[in-house]
């Protein structure tokens, strides 16, 4: 495949990728940056991928402005046996984006044209950074600077992260003046974010049969809550017939994790309106603030262009393991459902899937607990013992252990990693008055294995 406008090949790691990279975010559709290839998109491959990816990182944080963490994406590819990278550029938000060596001008700023990249008349730098968001978290001060992260922290550290002391600085959750950003609110251990997941008895909102409440505490604990819960509600229908029993869920579980991070990513919380999620008989409903980005059309959301609305708190999922790669959320919701599912307003995104239907003459319709998740024994030991809240000492009497790292290792960690536990005071892990207690997912899967 030959170069095009949103594809730019390159044989190696040149001195030139900031100028590509900024071309990409100042264009509306971003684009990809293959470094491996030659010019007519044939293997030539690197010797060395690891540390290529950690210049690219380098370089792009240090000598692009404004901050394009949260934008940018690398994957390591294998083609042919040889190594290649590819850098996903997303669509900025806070066009010009420019070369910090050469500032807001001709030589530092940069649009892809054709398959180049051109330096941005000042017109155009004019306009486009009069037009520039004015009120993405990143820029609005906290309510509250009182912030704690130790949820955060605990996060960070499950995937081998250990967040320095300069944390803030460096995953940008301070505004210029170094005060904490509205980002740093939604990411500390409180803050007042309700989140809401309702199921009604039917088709409408008239008959409640389930409110919970979510939130006030880092985003990333709500957001592994609501999927939790909704995985508990997203039941294992089966159909029974003469020659075959077939299983399947309500709904396709990769797209509605994918719609539900969505929600959580892309949220305008600038209006202070969270994600609001919704279960009914017939479907699910996923409601998020906010209209289409500015720049951004309905097809090339349905692409898979992505134009981050919260580039904070994508580089924050990201790093975390919620979300894979930038603009693959939207295409692997459209492999399951289709384009109808979705409705745009000025502003709301509402995501609308419809459960599975069973043909009553073809077989009778049972509705099963989800999946069981894969763990290792000694977590169902702990599950089993656990009971309201307890203490680590209590568990471990009750489970008739006596040493502590063996405890911690091989039944408390991997319990916390299938978020099936959780602390009862989670903004002081190392607390003297610590317990623990079974998430909504770990009380689904201890019901299964009592029973």
């Amino acid at each position: 495949m030959p170069e095009t406008n949103r594809i730019e090949y390159k044989q190696e790691l040149t001195g030139d990728l900031e100028k590509e990279v900024v071309a990409f975010l100042n264009y509306h559709e971003g684009g990809l940056i293959y470094i491996g290839l030659d010019k007519k998109g044939n293997v030539v491959g690197i010797s060395d991928s690891d540390s290529d990816m950690l210049k690219i990182k380098d370089r792009l944080k240090n000598n692009i402005l404004p901050s394009c963490m949260g934008l940018f994406d690398m994957v390591h590819e294998e083609r042919e046996g040889n190594d290649i990278v590819k850098i996903i550029v997303a669509s900025g938000p806070e066009k010009p984006y420019y070369l910090k060596k050469y500032g807001m001008s001709e030589k530092g700023c940069y649009i892809r044209m054709g398959t180049a990249a051109e330096p941005m008349p000042v017109k155009m730098i004019e306009e486009l950074f009069s037009k520039r968001t004015r009120n993405s978290i990143g820029k609005i001060t906290s309510p509250r600077q009182d912030l704690t992260f130790e949820q955060l922290k605990i996060y960070y550290e499950a995937v081998g992260i250990s967040l320095n002391r300069q944390f803030a600085r460096n995953l940008e959750l301070l505004t210029r003046d170094g005060k904490y950003n509205y980002a740093a609110y939604l990411l500390a251990d409180r803050n007042n974010l309700s989140i809401k997941v309702a199921k009604y008895n039917g088709t409408g909102r008239s008959d409640l049969a389930e409110s919970n409440e979510y939130g006030q505490e880092s985003l990333i604990k709500a957001t592994k809550q609501v999927l939790d819960k909704i995985d508990v509600l997203n039941t294992t229908v089966t159909k029974i017939t003469s020659k075959e029993r077939e299983s399947s869920r309500v709904w396709n579980p990769v797209a509605l994790r994918e719609a539900v991070i969505n929600a959580f990513v892309h949220n305008d919380y600038s209006k202070e309106v969270p994600p609001k999620f919704e279960v009914f008989s017939d479907r699910i409903e996923i409601t998020s603030a906010g209209g289409l980005p500015e720049g951004l059309s309905k097809s090339e959301f349905f692409e898979g262009f992505s134009v981050p609305r919260n580039k904070e708190l994508m580089r924050v999922f990201r790093d975390l393991g919620l979300v894979e790669q930038l603009g693959s959320g939207v295409p692997r919701i459209l492999e399951t459902y289709s384009r109808d599912c979705f409705t745009f307003s000025d502003n709301f995104l509402r995501m609308a899937f419809p459960a599975s239907e069973i043909d009553p003459a073809e077989g009778t319709p049972q509705v099963t607990p989800q999946a069981t998740p894969q763990v290792a024994p000694q977590v169902d030991q702990l599950i089993k013992s656990l009971e309201m809240e307890m203490s680590r000492e209590e568990i471990q009497e009750k489970l008739g252990l006596s040493d502590r790292k063996n405890f911690r290792k091989n039944y408390l960690k991997p319990a916390f990693e299938a978020n099936l536990i959780e602390y009862t005071i989670p903004e002081k892990p190392n607390s003297s008055h610590q317990k623990y207690r079974l998430t909504e997912k770990g009380k689904a899967y201890k019901k299964k294995l009592v029973s």
